[in-house]
């Protein structure tokens, strides 16, 4: 898409094949960008589309059989997605405007009023909003530095993560890693070498725990990682597995600079390891606490204190 994005693809749900039909005549007669259209006729298709990714906007009926579209954007949204929809309607109440903007959609077009022109500026201004409310987002909740989910994050996904847990009677683990005598890199190679390090490092930790697992720092050189349905077996063997990554291959701090460098972790385990009355990241704190205590570069469980 020219200036705004390289995905090209945008998805119209809709029950109407006649308004599939001319929403691809609108296409064909923009001036400044070529889209590919995609069509789904049903709420449940639509969905499923739409949250399959790839799509630069999706174009939303109201009406969608039994189910509406201010439904399903909620639905969407709920679900993580961030794709721009606009919200097409052949209604011109303002309620259903207003009912829309409040569901999530960026835009509202009166379908007898849609031409080639206007369709095409609603687009461009869609995605270019999408844009700007992504780069928000991304600084509301990465760290700066590293690229990684940030403390507030970290809080949100664990408070999520805690309720799944109870509601389907499955074990969260929470892992705290620390990097050891981090400081002494910064008092002799100087803060820019301190952020390389911290940057090599996040990408390490991120690129070595599963899919589901959240990796997040929470501030100065200590990170957090949040395991979905992990118990103590598993979460202390991906800790051990960390630990032993950072201490394997010097991390590189700039130029040629490597440091040597190793990781404390503690686990802890909700709801097994709260039991004795702690919060799961205070029990993970107390573990990392050992492992700090007890020499360093190691794995503590808080079960296990």
């Amino acid at each position: 898409m020219a200036g705004a994005t390289d995905n090209k693809r945008i998805l119209l749900i809709d029950d109407d094949r006649l308004q599939f039909r001319l929403t691809q005549q609108h296409f064909k007669a923009f001036r400044s960008a070529t889209y590919e259209l995609e069509w789904a006729a049903t709420y449940e298709e639509g969905i499923e589309k739409l949250m399959g990714g790839g799509y630069a906007a999706c174009l939303l009926d109201y009406q969608l059989g039994p189910r509406d579209g201010l439904a399903l954007i909620r639905e969407a949204i709920a679900r993580g997605c961030r794709v721009p929809i606009i919200f097409l309607t052949a209604e011109s109440g303002e309620n259903v405007d207003i009912a829309a903007m409040n569901s999530g959609a960026l835009d509202y077009l009166v379908k007898g009023e849609i031409s080639s022109r206007t369709l095409e500026r609603s687009l461009r201004y869609a995605l270019k909003l999408g844009e700007t409310l992504e780069a928000l987002r991304q600084l509301a909740t990465r760290d700066q530095l590293t690229g990684l989910l940030n403390r507030r994050e970290f809080e949100r996904i664990l408070r999520e993560e805690k309720e799944r847990s109870l509601r389907f009677n499955q074990p969260c683990a929470v892992i705290l890693a620390d990097l050891d005598h981090f400081k002494s890199v910064n008092d002799r190679h100087g803060h820019p070498a301190g952020d390389e390090v911290l940057r090599q490092v996040a990408r390490r930790l991120e690129g070595s725990v599963r899919s589901v697992d959240r990796v997040t720092r929470i501030g100065g050189e200590e990170f957090a990682i949040v395991m979905p349905q992990a118990d103590g077996a598993v979460a202390v063997d991906s800790a051990n597995r960390l630990c032993k990554l950072i201490r394997a291959e010097p991390v590189p701090a700039g130029g040629d600079l490597l440091l040597p460098l190793t990781l404390s972790l503690g686990v802890a385990v909700f709801p097994a390891d709260t039991a004795k009355g702690d919060d799961i990241v205070t029990a993970a704190d107390k573990a990392l606490y050992a492992a700090k205590s007890g020499g360093r570069n190691r794995v503590v469980r808080y079960g296990d204190l």
